[in-house]
């Protein structure tokens, strides 16, 4: 483990993450290390950090390489509490953002960069708005669970909704709900999620489609992370399931609006079925040193 940690910090609309450069693979960070490193008060502080490591050097990387021999660099992601997670939707767009701008890759306008991840590859190209990520797949999950979120009288329904990491989507009915809502406490999910799961709270916007784009707003509760001011896998989740409660004739095209900004999701037909996709920004804001215990 390292003693030293050359970081960047960056964020996606307010998910923020330290970032670092392990391309052979031999200094993973401790849980003890992400925790202390993540803390907003004696730490860093980030919603989580990742590791830009080569995917032939690391285990999860093979698959990646298996899948696509180009995905070169694996994001290795970890949740401000030291556990893993299978992807991040913002966090893999600062991780371009952070390739490029230390000569890592090279990614010009119309081209993809495969990126491995634990969810599988995930291709990337440069946007009017910062970086497009093709999110693959997605899957609407069976059952009816029950979400309790303190400050709201009564639990509601969730849907889940699985985009290489799970979410369970939950629709209130205006923005005061929304703002009622104190995501500071984990969100009881009845039955219990197996590996636990993302919690959004959805409210559709007046008028839901305009110019044809759905507009919704969103808060999130992120497994192993908390309350954040964004989530881009979350993102593209809620505009699944508005899309699924609005009917056939709603809209391919999202604006979410989240405390931290604005992200964009697009629904479209692919060879292996309908995937997803989610485009915003992706800002570093600083380089530094610090000592790890």
């Amino acid at each position: 483990m390292p003693t030293t940690l050359q970081f960047t910090k960056g964020h996606g609309t307010g998910n923020d993450f330290i970032l670092y450069t392990d391309p052979a693979g031999q200094s993973p960070l401790s849980p003890e290390q992400v925790r202390a490193l993540c803390d907003r008060h004696m730490g860093i502080g980030a919603d989580g950090i990742i590791r830009a490591v080569r995917s032939n050097a690391i285990p999860n990387g093979a698959a990646s390489l298996a899948e696509d021999e180009a995905a070169e660099w694996f994001m290795d992601y970890v949740n401000a509490d030291g556990t893993v997670a299978e992807m991040c939707g913002n966090g893999i767009r600062v991780f371009v953002r952070y390739l490029l701008a230390n000569g890592l890759t090279t990614l010009e306008t119309g081209e993809t960069l495969p990126i491995g991840t634990r969810a599988g590859v995930r291709d990337v190209q440069v946007s009017t708005n910062g970086f497009q990520v093709d999110l693959g797949r997605w899957r609407l999950e069976d059952g009816d669970p029950l979400v309790r979120v303190k400050g709201l009288k009564v639990a509601r329904p969730g849907q889940g909704i699985d985009v290489g990491n799970p979410h369970i989507v939950v629709a209130l009915a205006d923005l005061d709900e929304l703002a009622d809502a104190d995501l500071g406490y984990i969100p009881v999910v009845e039955p219990e999620p197996e590996n636990g799961a993302n919690i959004e709270l959805v409210v559709p916007r007046d008028p839901l489609v305009k110019d044809g784009i759905g507009r919704i707003s969103m808060r999130v509760h992120e497994r192993g992370s908390g309350e954040t001011l964004s989530c881009g896998t979350g993102v593209a989740a809620s505009a699944l399931a508005t899309r699924h409660w609005a009917g056939s004739s709603a809209p391919n095209n999202w604006r979410v609006d989240v405390p931290g900004g604005t992200l964009g999701v697009r629904m479209f037909a692919a060879e292996d079925g309908e995937h997803v996709a989610l485009s915003g920004p992706a800002e570093l804001v600083y380089t530094g040193t610090i000592e790890l215990a």
